[in-house]
Parts: structure tokens; sequence; C-alpha cells
């Protein structure tokens, strides 16, 4: 088994390069792209905007002239009828009272008949009407600040789906180097474990020919097996850490994808602190949509208030319509145009409480603003002062990392020649595995603190939005 195992170490690569080819290849920016596409909060957004937008043309459509049609036919099964004087008996009464006055008739009061109440009907038994009213708001304070209140609602609608996509590539490049990074782990644990098997092999061999003792065959030994584990959990860790980026990209689980892409430290100048702050203040989406919900919560204040004003309107009214018992309609038409002007005295006091209520959410959205932006300023220090260190370190750490090379190489040599023994070159490979795990995490941490330093102030690709 110990022969056989270059040959695994072997055959698991040639593996790991057929899966390879068959995986669907991933690089950062295409990474972006498909969890911009993917993203449900993202499309959340999106729909948000959509929706503002149409908000802002409803406000529009409330100062535009409203035009309503209408029409209507009716039959009566049986016509309403209502008390009314007898006429007949108003009709006979005035007809003696002449003729008495002229003398005609001698007068005679019982010719008089009683004037009572009698239900008639004033009702043709089918009608019908049809009508244009034509209504144009002339002035009215709640339309035009709701058309102010909806633009400032789409502005804050816009700029959360900013701050949800610079979150999401954030997130992308967080999941995405963390793959790089726990690949490169496996792969130091691999050339680990190749160290250890190619040592096993030449003490083997110098074991067989009775140039050293069983007890350092036992150590290269033990080595190989020490080692093995820690392969095999490096390798399950990176294929989490892909499977977690699947999951930020909005793809299946069993879909095959391989990244590439390299963990390169590119060191640049340290970002000044004040002018990030400053930079942040400026350009942080999260404190920009506070901003503008702050404009809104104004906005709404202006809305409520507009309520105390009177409103005016111009209407316009053309009607055509008709009426018989039989079909044969009697049409006629009428028309009119006017203003109207309401102005509420009192509505127990409701539109002052929603101006009042409207107040307090700005004043809370004042704090809101000034806490986070206190939360923003030391995020900004925090990050500067991790890519400070970072930076400190990174430089000392290629050097260790060198210095590990050439100690284990030196080690493997003075066993070869006998004049050292395993526990150097064990200790040799330990020191290497651990300089390339401490160089590598380092790297990890400087690229995402300054990923998080583009988050934090607002830098973000134009693109991405598009």
């Amino acid at each position: 088994m110990k022969r056989i195992i270059p040959s695994l170490i072997f055959i698991s690569i040639i593996i790991s390069s057929l899966a390879y080819g068959q995986s669907k290849v991933i690089t950062l920016d295409e990474a972006i792209h498909i969890a911009l596409e993917n993203n449900r909060e993202i499309g959340i957004a999106s729909m948000e905007v959509r929706k503002s937008r149409s908000a802002v043309r409803e406000a529009f459509g409330h100062a535009l002239p409203t035009v309503d049609v209408s029409g209507n036919f009716s039959h009566f099964v049986e016509k309403p009828r209502m008390p009314f004087p007898d006429f007949e008996a108003l009709l006979g009464n005035a007809t003696y009272a002449i003729l008495f006055e002229e003398g005609v008739l001698p007068r005679d009061e019982d010719k008089y008949k009683p004037v009572t109440t009698r239900l008639q009907s004033f009702a043709q038994t089918n009608n019908y009407e049809s009508q244009v009213q034509v209504t144009q708001p002339l002035f009215n304070s709640t339309v035009f600040r709701g058309i102010g209140a909806s633009r400032r609602y789409h502005n804050l609608a816009e700029e959360e789906l900013q701050r949800t996509i610079s979150s999401v590539i954030l997130d992308v490049k967080r999941s995405f180097y963390a793959v790089l990074l726990t690949k490169e782990m496996y792969e130091i644990a691999l050339a680990s474990f190749g160290n250890a098997s190619d040592n096993y092999r030449n003490v083997k061999a110098a074991y067989d020919q009775g140039l050293v003792a069983e007890f350092d065959l036992l150590q290269a030994e033990v080595q190989v097996e020490n080692i093995r584990p820690m392969v095999l959990q490096s390798e399950n860790v990176y294929v989490n850490t892909r499977d977690g980026l699947k999951i930020v990209l909005g793809l299946e689980q069993d879909a095959e994808i391989e990244v590439v892409g390299e963990m390169i430290y590119d060191a640049g100048a340290i970002p000044d602190i004040d002018n990030s702050i400053e930079e942040a203040f400026r350009g942080n989406y999260g404190i920009k949509a506070l901003e503008i919900k702050k404009d809104v919560d104004r906005a709404f204040i202006d809305y409520y208030q507009s309520e105390f004003w009177p409103v005016l309107y111009a209407f316009g009214n053309y009607t055509y319509a008709g009426s018989d018992d039989k079909f044969s309609f009697q049409n006629y038409s009428s028309s009119i145009v006017g203003v109207t002007l309401s102005f509420n005295i009192f509505n127990g006091g409701k539109s002052r409480q929603r101006v009042q209520q409207a107040r307090v959410t700005m004043h809370q959205t004042e704090q809101q603003l000034l806490h986070y932006r206190d939360y923003v300023a030391l995020q900004v220090k925090s990050k500067i002062n991790d890519i400070r260190r970072v930076q400190s370190i990174l430089e000392a750490q290629e050097r260790n990392v060198q210095l590990a090379e050439r100690a284990y190489g030196i080690a493997v040599i003075r066993y070869r020649e006998g004049t050292g023994n395993q526990l150097e070159v064990q200790n040799a490979d330990i020191a290497l595995r651990q300089a390339r795990t401490n160089r590598l995490n380092s790297v990890y941490d400087y690229i995402i603190a300054r990923a998080e330093l583009d988050h934090l102030v607002g830098r973000m690709n134009e693109l991405y939005i598009d």
C-alpha cells in the first residue's frame, strides 16, 4: 500500500483534471454577473424601482384632467307615485268661482269640492341618460406635494437597488476568494503529502540497504499518515466553500463549476483615513439611502400639511337624455360648466396628527443617519487599519516562506547525507506548510479588506448597475 501512494495521488489529479474539463469555468467577473442575474434580492429591488416609477406616473395623473362617460337606461315595471293635490277639484272650484263672480250662475257653495291629495305618477315608463363629465384640478396642494413625494420615493428605490447590488458583489468576492483560498490550501496539503511520501520512499530505500534505523522508517511512515487526514479535510473544506459559492450565485447544487483566478497581493498605497471617511459620507449607499429617506419623510410632512389648503376644480358636464312610455323618446340635452371650491374646516384633528407623526418619523430617520454615519466611519477606520496591518506582515511572510522552503531543502539534504534526522525533516515540513498557510490567509484578508472598503465608500463599476 505504501508503494502505491504516489500512484493514488496521480490518479486523483487526473480525475480532478477530467472533472475540471467538464465543469463550468467561472472567473470573478463572470461570477458577479451570474449573481446579479440570479439574486432574488436584486430582483425584488428592481421590481421596487419599477413600482416607484409607476407611482410617479400615477401622481402626475392626479394633476391631469379626468374625463368620465356614463350612461344608463331604466324601465319602470310599476311607476312610482306620490301624494299630490287633486288637480280636478282645483280646476272645478276655480271654474265655479269665476262663474259665481261674473253672475253667470247663482252662488252655490255646495258646488265646491274639498281639495285633497291623490297618488299620481309623473314618470315615463322608459328613460335613458348619457353624460360626459370633465374635471380639471386648478389648485390642489395635495396633488402637487404627492408628485414630489413620489419622485423622492423613486430615488430611494434606485438607491436601495444600488446598495443591494454592491452588497451582492461583496458577497460574491468573499465567496469566490474563499474558494480560491481553500483550493490553494488543499494544494499545499497535497504538496506536503507529496513531500512526506517522497521522504518515506527515500527512507524506505535507505532502510532496505541497512543505512538507517527502523525508528527513522517508522517516523517517516507516521508523518505520511498524519498528513493524510489533513489532505482529506482540506478537500472537504474546498468542496464546501465551492457549494457555498453556488448558493451566492443562485446556481443549483448539482451544477459543476470551477473557479479560475489568482489571489494576488497588489501592494498599493494605504488609503488616508480622513479622506476615506469623507468619501464614504458622500458615496456610501446606506448613507445616501437614509438621506433620501429623510427627504421622503419631509415630503410627507408637506403632503399632510397640504390638506389644510383649499381645493379648486373646474368642471364641465354634457347630458343627453330622453323618456317615453312607448319608446317614442322625447330627447333633450343640457350642458354646464363651473368651478368647485372646497375647504376643510375641521376633520377631528386627523391631518394635524398625521403631520405630527410624519415629523417624528423624520426625526427618527435623522437619528438613524447620524448613528449609521458613525458606524461607517468606524468601519472605514477598521478596514484601513486591517490593510495597514496585513501590508506590514505580508513582506515578512513572503521572506518567511522562502526561508521555510530553503530550510526544508537543507533538512532533506542533511538527512540524505547522514548529518540530520527525521525530526528535522518533519519540523521543516510543518514550518513550510504553516508559512504558506499564513501567507495565503494574509493575502485573503488583504483582498477582502480592500473589497469591503470599496463597498463602504461606495465604489462600484457602473456596468454592474446596467
